[in-house]
Order: structure tokens, then sequence, then C-alpha cells
């Protein structure tokens, strides 16, 4: 009981720590949150300060969703404990506690979280992500399309409870982390890539 406490509680705790802002700190550049669109995430990090800064905002990001699962997985084994576990990096990445609960809108973090659960689920997010970025040329428009097709392909890829509650719970959260692109792509506001 104890280590399932731990596990969630480490999983929230990582997902906290925000790469943008320390990726820019390390580099010498501006706060993301200062600059942009205010978003400490891969997106606005790119075009404020370029693809270096991206990159690595990104991979920290993603790694920040791999590693909570990893562990629960390896330490417990329970598809419940790992989805809380995903659940918990996801969270703190929208929810930092290091940040005044103010955070990035989850894409990455979610990405590390569906290639830790199976690595399938993190790929077909990936491709869909990308087709769909390529045929529109918004960022976020890939990002809602790809997170509305995660509940469906666990679902069918997985076909566990858990796993498929879960995921759908983020999409849910995401989507309400994206309402401002959501009025932007809606009144054609939206910045394209």
């Amino acid at each position: 009981m104890l280590i399932n406490i731990f596990l969630i509680l480490s999983a929230y705790l990582l997902g906290s720590i925000s790469a943008a802002i320390l990726v820019c700190k390390v580099l010498g550049l501006p706060d993301p949150r200062t600059g942009g669109s205010g978003n400490p995430g891969t997106t606005n990090v790119m075009r404020l300060h370029g693809k270096t800064a991206a990159f690595l905002t990104l991979t920290g990001d993603v790694f920040k969703g791999i590693i909570p699962v990893l562990l629960a997985k390896v330490i417990v084994g329970s598809e419940f404990i790992i989805a809380l576990s995903g659940l918990a990096a996801f969270l703190g990445h929208i929810f930092p506690i290091y940040f005044k609960f103010k955070g990035g809108k989850g894409v990455a973090t979610l990405i590390g979280i569906l290639l830790a659960t199976h690595w399938l689920l993190g790929l077909a997010y990936i491709i869909t992500w990308i087709l769909t970025a390529v045929i529109f040329r918004y960022s976020s428009l890939a990002a809602l399309i790809a997170t509305l097709s995660i509940p469906f392909y666990t679902y069918f890829l997985e076909q566990n409870f858990q796993y498929t509650v879960s995921f759908s719970m983020i999409a849910v959260i995401l989507f309400w982390r994206h309402k401002s692109n959501i009025y932007n792509l809606l009144n054609s506001k939206e910045r394209k890539i």
C-alpha cells in the first residue's frame, strides 16, 4: 500500500518539474511564461527560442511520462497503479506544485506515458499527430485529434479498462487545457506550424 502511494506521489512530483522553464534557465534564455503564448511547453519554447531549446524541452517532458510509468511497471506491475502513476505525472505537468499549479498543456508528457504503457500506443499517437499536422498545419489540432484517438487505440490495442479510463480522463483534461486553442481554431486565429 505504501509503495503504491509513493509511486503515485513521486509521479506527480516528477511531472511537476517544468522542462521548459529549466531548459530556458540553464541555456540563459528568458522564461517561456513571459513571452509568446506564455505556455511552458515545447511549442512556445520553439517559437521563442528555437529548435535546440524546444528539443530539450520535448525530451524532458516525454521522460516525465516515461519514468513514473516504467517504475510502476517494474516495482508493482499493477495495471491500476500504472494507470494512476501516468495520470499523476500528467496532472503534475498540468498543475505543477513547484510553479503555483500553472503548467503546460501535457502533450509531450502524454506521449511519454503512452510509450511507457505500450510502445504501440505511443507510436499510434505520434503517427496520428504527424499526419494531422502535415495535413492541417496546426500543432494544437494535431494534439487534439491524436488525443481524441487514444482511448480508442487503447481499447483496441490493450483491451484494458484501467488504461482506457485513465487515458479518457487525460483526454478530457487536455482538451480543457487547449480551450483557447480550440477557440482560435474555430475563429481562424490559431497560428500555423
